[in-house]
């Protein structure tokens, strides 16, 4: 009888031993979806830049309309929100162009717009400088075709 007591409180618990193998396996697992996931939500704040570059080219076509050009570089998106200070007849202003401020890219950062472009002279040119904040490198979300 007392053998049998013996093995039932021996049965009860874990070892320290298993223990530590179930939170090592654990460990390598929950390493293994890291690892998965910062690749695919990288591709997904890059596909959310582009969209939101893209979503500015309608709201810049309808100002383009009423104003009879694109805002100036130093004008910036701004310009969809609020009449810029310096336009030579303010009267055509219709906007705002967008429903809400103008976001900030997927990392915390402001789009870049410039006009005239240098990559396309007949609209603006707007950029994400990307997941490494480095205006210029490979990882920079733009809005004309890259070659």
């Amino acid at each position: 009888m007392k053998a049998v007591a013996r093995r039932r409180r021996k049965a009860r618990g874990l070892t320290l031993i298993e223990v530590l193998l179930v939170l090592a396996i654990l460990l390598i697992m929950a390493s293994l979806v890291v690892t998965a996931y910062v690749p695919i939500q990288r591709r997904a704040y890059m596909n959310a830049a582009l969209t939101q570059i893209k979503a500015f080219k309608g709201p810049l076509q309808t100002y383009h309309l009423d104003i009879n050009d694109y805002p100036t570089t130093a004008q910036g998106l701004d310009a969809l929100r609020s009449p810029p200070p310096d336009l030579p007849d303010p009267s055509k202003w219709q906007g705002p162009y967008l429903d809400s401020e103008v976001p900030l890219d997927p990392w915390g950062r402001p789009y870049q717009y410039e006009y005239p472009g240098k990559h396309d002279l007949d609209a603006p040119d707007i950029w994400s400088v990307g997941p490494d904040g480095v205006d210029g490198t490979d990882d920079d979300v733009v809005s004309w075709t890259v070659r």
